[in-house]
C-alpha cells in the first residue's frame, strides 16, 4: 500500500539528520521548487522558474552536485513553479506561473515516474491542463497528497489572501481539470508541502511559512514554523524524516537550509521527542522557534530585521519578474 511504503521510507530516512548544503550546478540559477526523492535517500528534485527549458535537476544533497537532468520532451515551458512527488512513484511538474495576476485561461502540470537510474535521460511526460474555477491567477506551490494522490496547487498571494485549490480525484490527460478553492491561506505563498504521512501541509512566502493539520481533505492552521532568511525564499520540502523542513531559495549557488519541527507542527506518525531532545531551530506550535541552538537564535534575530525590508523587497522581486518576462 502506498501509506505503508511511506511510512517506511520516513522510518528509514529518520537516521540521518538533514544538512544543509549549496546548489553548485551554474545551470540552476533560479530554483524555484524543491522536493525530496523517494526513490534516492539524499536527494532532492528541483528546477528552474523560467527562461531555463524543460529540465529537471535531481541534485545530491550530500555535495551539493547534480547527479541526473531529466529533459521533458515535447513541453516548452512557460514558468515552472513546483515540483512534487505522488504516492504513485511520479514526478509532478507545475508549469503554473503567471506573473501577469492572472492572464493565462490556462496552466499545465507535467508528470513522469521518478527514475530508477540517476543518470541524464529524456522522458515524454503526461501532460495535465489545469483551470481555476474562479477563474485564472499566479501561482507557485503544487502539492500531491502523498496517501490519496490529490494534486492541490495554492494561489499566490496579491491581494486579498492566497486560496488553496483541489484537483479532481485523479487528473485527466485528454480533458481540462478543473481546480477548486477549498480554502482561504494567509500567506503571500510561493511553495508548499505536504509531510510524508500526509498530516500537515507547510505552505511559505518569502520570508514566513504556516503550518497546517491536514483534516478530511482541509487546512487547519497548528502554527509557524521557523523561516531562514534567504536571499529570495521559493522553495520548500519535508526531509523523508518529516521531522525538518528543508528550505531553498533563488539565485546561484543557492542554499537549502534545513528547520527542525517540534509541538503540533510535527506530522503525526512522527513520535514526539522529549523536550531536553529538541534542538535545530524548530518551531513550536504557538510559532516560536525550538531552543537550544545558535542557528535558531540567528535566525529569531534575523527575522526582526528581515520584516522592515520585506514590503519593498516583495516589490523589486515582482519587478524584476515582470519585465525578464515576455
Amino acid at each position: 500500500m502506498p501509506g505503508a511504503a511511506v511510512a517506511r521510507a520516513a522510518e528509514g530516512a529518520a537516521a540521518e539528520t538533514p544538512k544543509s548544503f549549496t546548489i553548485t550546478d551554474p545551470r540552476i540559477r533560479e530554483s524555484s521548487g524543491l522536493a525530496a526523492s523517494r526513490a534516492h535517500p539524499g536527494v532532492y528534485w528541483t528546477h528552474n522558474d523560467s527562461d531555463d527549458g524543460p529540465y529537471v535537476y535531481a541534485v545530491d544533497s550530500r555535495t551539493g552536485r547534480t547527479v541526473a537532468t531529466v529533459t521533458l520532451a515535447g513541453i516548452d515551458p512557460r514558468d515552472v513553479e513546483g515540483i512534487s512527488i505522488g504516492p504513485d512513484g511520479n514526478v509532478y511538474v507545475g508549469d503554473i506561473g503567471d506573473n501577469y495576476g492572472g492572464r493565462w485561461q490556462e496552466v499545465w502540470i507535467y508528470r513522469f515516474p521518478e527514475p530508477k537510474k540517476l543518470a541524464d535521460t529524456t522522458v515524454t511526460p503526461v501532460r495535465h491542463t489545469v483551470r481555476y474555477d474562479d477563474g485564472p491567477r499566479d501561482a507557485e506551490s503544487l502539492m500531491v497528497h502523498p496517501r490519496t494522490g490529490r494534486v492541490y496547487i495554492v494561489s499566490k498571494k496579491q491581494s486579498g489572501k492566497s486560496a488553496l485549490y483541489a484537483g479532481p480525484e485523479k487528473l485527466s490527460a485528454s480533458g481540462v481539470n478543473t481546480f477548486r478553492r477549498v480554502a482561504d491561506i494567509d500567506v503571500w505563498a510561493t511553495d508548499g508541502a505536504f509531510s510524508p504521512d500526509g498530516t500537515r501541509l507547510v505552505v511559505r512566502s518569502y520570508f514566513d511559512a504556516r503550518e497546517y493539520r491536514w483534516r478530511d481533505g482541509r487546512p487547519e492552521e497548528v502554527g509557524r514554523p521557523g523561516v531562514p532568511l534567504q536571499r529570495q525564499g521559493e522553495s520548500v520540502t519535508f526531509a523523508p524524516d518529516g521531522r525538518t523542513l528543508m528550505y531553498g531559495s533563488e539565485g546561484r549557488r543557492s542554499s537549502v537550509q534545513p528547520v527542525g519541527l517540534d509541538g503540533d507542527l510535527l506530522p503525526d506518525s512522527v513520535a514526539k521527542a522529549p523536550d531536553d531532545a529538541r534542538n535545530g531551530g524548530g518551531a513550536s506550535s504557538d510559532g516560536k522557534s525550538g531552543d537550544g541552538t545558535d542557528e535558531g537564535d540567528r535566525n529569531r534575530n534575523l527575522a526582526v530585521g528581515a520584516g522592515t525590508f520585506a514590503v519593498a523587497t516583495l516589490l523589486v522581486v515582482s519587478l524584476r519578474r515582470l519585465f525578464r518576462r515576455k
